[in-house]
């Protein structure tokens, strides 16, 4: 059973008393990976939807349950934006700003109005758009960790597909994450177009970590 706080549900309830009817969850995924885009999932749920049994935090359901999940969520919300940043954008503006990107595109597949954005997290100045941010919002607001479960399986849906293009990688189960054979990969074939060469240990700068890397034809 995922992990969630005894407030589930509340934080909504309360914006709607204020006023707040369509409220919009945002929540991203891959931040961290070596390679793959930064992907956001905006989410706006119906007024009278409180729960929706098994839905928590995306990082303890299984991966069957995640897809489980996710036809659910679906069937269930009013609306459903994602967005992404490319590893172009990730390299060029760094991934602060490439999830920023991300969110906003997401956000912008939402018709309006929206009456109150919930960002999972800290305090998020680049989105460049208000909200109210929640800390581990995806443990305890229903439409965050709706929209968290969205775009980790779309995510993971779109590593797998590049893994069947680049199989050495291993992207099938880390992700794009920097795993001991995602790295060992590295080494011995080089970075793929979808890598993230800002990164270390991939990033001129560090150049003691993998001199032998190089882009692939």
């Amino acid at each position: 059973m995922p992990a969630r706080t005894r407030s589930w549900g509340r934080l909504e309830a309360a914006a709607r008393k204020d006023g707040h009817i369509r409220i919009v969850g945002v929540d991203e995924v891959g931040r961290g990976p070596l390679a793959g885009p930064v992907v956001a999932c905006a989410i706006l749920l119906p007024v009278d939807c409180r729960e929706i049994k098994g839905v928590g935090d995306s990082k303890a359901l299984s991966a069957t349950e995640r897809e489980r999940l996710a036809t659910i969520i679906r069937r269930t919300a009013i609306a459903i934006g994602l967005g992404a940043a490319s590893v172009c954008e990730i390299d060029r503006v760094n991934i602060y700003q490439a999830t920023a990107i991300a969110m906003r595109r997401a956000i912008a597949r939402i018709p309006a109005p929206h009456h109150l954005l919930l960002v999972d997290g800290a305090p998020f100045a680049a989105l460049g758009l208000p909200h109210q941010n929640v800390i581990k919002g995806d443990a305890c607001c229903l439409s965050i960790a709706c929209a968290s479960i969205i775009a980790k399986v779309t995510r993971d849906r779109l590593l797998r597909a590049l893994d069947r293009r680049h199989p050495a990688y291993g992207w099938h189960t880390n992700a794009g994450y920097g795993t001991p054979g995602h790295l060992t990969a590295l080494m011995a074939h080089g970075a793929t177009p979808h890598h993230r060469r800002s990164f270390a240990p991939l990033r001129i700068a560090e150049p003691d970590l993998f001199t032998s890397i190089k882009p692939l034809a």
